[in-house]
């Protein structure tokens, strides 16, 4: 049977893969696991609740959460009610979540620890709409009559008398329905939700499908924001397959997670690869000369044959000889780090260097890197063991169309796009034209139909030269250094590139006392005018892969990283250019003042 409907995907999967593990959750140290009769059954259970507590068809119902379990179950719930799922990113102010809430008039909000309780505790007043907060935490200190524990609410739903109607419920919304509203992270202005159906989202699946192969015994770990569309989409398909999925408590710990949990498939974004790499690098550098001659060699020897055994070709005796030895020295110590081998491994959500991804590719690990957005759910393209090409995004998904236009922005068409935006007409009208999605992206195809993003339209600088110059490429190209946490190209309409950079502040406190300078506070070290002439040296050193209207010519070092809670940064992580450069206006007046 053909599917229709997101709930049926858990259910079905109940039945199919009964006994198989479906999630693990860390408590106290362990990863306790749940399977996948149990997580149906806990579903049924949440969903007799919402009708119980009057949550009717194409209410929305908010999910205020870091990662848990219970934001999956309570998300296939939602959905099997027929209610619309509208996440709310956990560290979100109280005016960003209230402006979500109010907008959507949202019947019901869950809420993760105390401190998204607290921010919709305050917002209830003011939406009368709200019948009731529910807080994941029994720890969670309650106020107000619209308040219960999550463990109370599942009491409502022990009676299985509602099961007939969740059911008649669940048949009577197809493919064309509404399931949830994204909002996207607000990088230029107020969020947008985003409206995408059940078939939008069955549309990945069956791209997903083409390509790779997920099943019962792959391991996945959940750490990007579930809030966010990859995430979750990623989440919903793992689900599909009968694999298991691990939930983190604490992002940070994620690399220290995957070596302990092994995942065998995964996505993330650049910037863990890129730490990566950049830890491998400064570790190298450390090393004596041997040690990086033996380094260089296993990795050259390393991308020489996966290019040969990826093309086709046979690697012949003796490159196989020197793959064995090169394997044994360096390779198999890299896969250690990740957690061993991957059938599928992703990057997402900003560009990838090529030099990054040669550098897993030579250990075997085949970093698949794709394009997409909120509003194509998200996957426009992406590249697979199939048909990859570094430097570049992949070929168009399934079913979708990919045009360029004549300024260079992307279009898009596909069976994944959203319906618009919603309650939102006229930002829906300025984005979609004649059926196409204009991404504000720009990009270019190569002969062979991978696809190139060279920058975002609104981001391009112009200097006062003339030059068109994108960002994100220097951007990529300065983040491999181990000594950059963050970096922001400036220069539009100037006479040259400049940066603000926030340092790697364990790497340099580290490099500060080897060289034994002393500071007393960061704002102290990174005026220091040693450090900033050895970053003067890194700067230079990457500088050689950039032309020469790119480089940058002036930079100034910040004592603090750019953060969520100052609003320099989305809830997914990106720069708010905008924000930072009237915040820092100071600081960048001065760098070319001095020139």
């Amino acid at each position: 049977m053909s599917r229709q409907h997101l709930a049926d995907i858990i259910f079905e999967s109940g039945q199919t893969y009964a006994d198989t593990i479906a999630m693990r959750a860390q408590v106290g140290g362990e990863w306790r696991p749940t399977t996948y009769r149990d997580m149906a059954d806990r579903v049924r259970r949440i969903a007799r609740a919402l009708v119980a507590a009057g949550v009717q068809p194409d209410d929305r119902v908010a999910i205020f959460s870091d990662n848990r379990p219970e934001w999956a179950l309570v998300d296939f719930a939602i959905l099997a009610v027929g209610g619309i799922s509208v996440p709310i990113y956990a560290t979100n102010t109280r005016q960003q979540a209230a402006y979500i809430i109010d907008e959507i008039e949202a019947a019901i909000v869950f809420t993760g620890n105390q401190t998204t309780y607290d921010k919709t505790l305050v917002i209830a007043d003011q939406s009368p709409g709200l019948r009731c907060i529910i807080a994941f935490d029994d720890e969670t200190t309650l106020a107000g009559g619209k308040s219960q524990h999550f463990s109370r609410f599942l009491e409502q739903g022990a009676d299985e008398s509602a099961d007939g109607e969740i059911e008649a419920r669940r048949l009577a919304r197809g493919a064309a329905d509404l399931a949830t509203i994204i909002y996207t992270s607000g990088t230029t202005g107020e969020p947008k939700g985003v409206m995408l159906t059940h078939g939008n989202l069955f549309h990945q699946f069956k791209a997903l499908d083409g390509h790779f192969h997920v099943g019962p015994g792959d391991r996945s770990i959940c750490f990007l924001p579930l809030s966010h569309v990859y995430e979750r989409v990623w989440s919903f398909y793992i689900y599909q397959c009968g694999a298991t999925n691990y939930y983190l408590a604490n992002p940070k710990t994620i690399i220290a997670a995957m070596a302990e949990v092994q995942p065998t498939v995964m996505v993330s974004v650049p910037r863990l690869y890129e730490k990566i790499y950049a830890t491998a690098m400064h570790g190298l550098s450390q090393g004596s000369g041997l040690k990086r001659k033996l380094f260089h060699w296993s990795i050259d020897i390393g991308k020489r044959y996966q290019y040969a055994v990826t093309g086709g070709k046979a690697p012949g005796p003796a490159l196989s000889a020197q793959h064995k030895v090169a394997d044994k020295l360096v390779l198999s110590k890299v896969r250690a780090v990740v957690g061993g081998p991957k059938n599928f491994f992703s990057a997402g959500g900003a560009p990838l260097s090529k030099s990054i991804e040669e550098f897993f590719f030579a250990a075997g690990l085949l970093v698949c890197e794709g394009y997409g957005l909120t509003e194509t759910s998200p996957m426009v393209t992406f590249n697979s063991p199939q048909a990859f090409r570094f430097g570049t995004v992949g070929k168009p998904i399934v079913g979708c169309e990919v045009r360029i236009a004549d300024n260079g922005e992307i279009l898009v068409k596909s069976p994944s796009l959203t319906q618009g935006y919603y309650r939102k007409p006229q930002a829906t009208a300025e984005s979609f034209r004649d059926g196409w999605f204009y991404t504000g992206d720009v990009g270019e195809f190569d002969a062979d139909g991978f696809l190139r993003i060279t920058d975002r339209i609104k981001d391009l600088i112009i200097t006062s030269s003339g030059k068109n110059v994108a960002p994100q490429k220097i951007e990529t190209t300065y983040a491999k250094d181990h000594f950059i946490e963050q970096f922001i190209t400036l220069g539009d309409r100037r006479k040259f590139i400049s940066a603000l950079i926030v340092p790697n502040f364990e790497a340099l406190e580290a490099h500060a006392a080897e060289e034994g300078i002393s500071w007393s506070t960061r704002d102290e070290l990174v005026r220091h005018p040693a450090i900033h002439a050895f970053y003067q040296e890194r700067i230079n050193a990457l500088a050689q892969e950039l032309a020469p209207y790119e480089q940058v010519k002036a930079f100034t070092l910040l004592p603090a990283p750019f953060a969520q809670d100052t609003g320099e940064l989305t809830p997914s992580l990106k720069i708010k250019r905008r924000v930072v450069a009237e915040k820092y206006s100071a600081e960048i007046e001065e760098m070319y003042t001095e020139q």
